[in-house]
């Protein structure tokens, strides 16, 4: 592993035009490009596909396509979760789903921050916070996710929400930014 993996993994600003990076990136496009162009029929396919991808995924997990990753081996993801259509998921830093989470079609769970600087963000610095999504979660249609962010377990959040902080467990959180809206317990 190479300086700039090594920092990438560590969340230390690095390079992302980094050649072993973009080699990484380009493993994961293929195999993405390989998932998505499956038929509905192919669960063993998918399958196989996603245990090449992704660090871990749990068993009876249905991911429907077209969904896009930046690495895969920086996601997990537990059993009985449904990811809806057109999830983007930039696993710069790690994500981890856990069990029996719901995500709604084109949520995005981005993990990557970049500098303020432009100078620095011209030469292809960036760096990253992981994303954590509870037991039970349930992200609503169009759903952001920013870097540095924990959804609770049960936690439900409302379409079209832009999650810039920690969600606490069970709650109802919307808007944007998302805020806790009430209580589920």
């Amino acid at each position: 592993m190479n300086e700039m993996k090594r920092r990438m993994l560590a969340g230390e600003w690095y390079c992302a035009n980094d050649p072993e990076l973009a080699l990484d990136r380009e493993r994961c496009a293929v195999l993405v490009e390989q998932y998505n162009a499956t038929s509905a029929t192919e669960a063993g396919r998918r399958a196989e596909l996603l245990g090449q991808l992704l660090c871990g995924i749990g068993a009876h997990t249905v991911i429907r396509p077209p969904v896009y990753f930046d690495y895969g081996y920086q996601t997990t993801i537990g059993s009985k979760t449904f990811i809806n259509y057109g999830a983007i998921i930039l696993d710069v830093g790690q994500v981890c789903i856990d069990d029996e989470v719901q995500v709604g079609p084109r949520v995005q769970l981005l993990t990557p921050t970049h500098p303020m600087d432009a100078a620095q963000r011209r030469l292809g610095w960036e760096a990253q916070k992981p994303i954590t999504i509870g037991h039970g979660a349930w992200l609503g249609g169009g759903v952001i996710v920013c870097p540095d962010v924990t959804i609770g377990e049960d936690a439900v959040i409302g379409a079209g929400a832009v999650v810039t902080h920690d969600v606490p467990p069970r709650v109802f959180a919307a808007d944007n930014p998302c805020r806790v809206l009430r209580d589920l317990c």
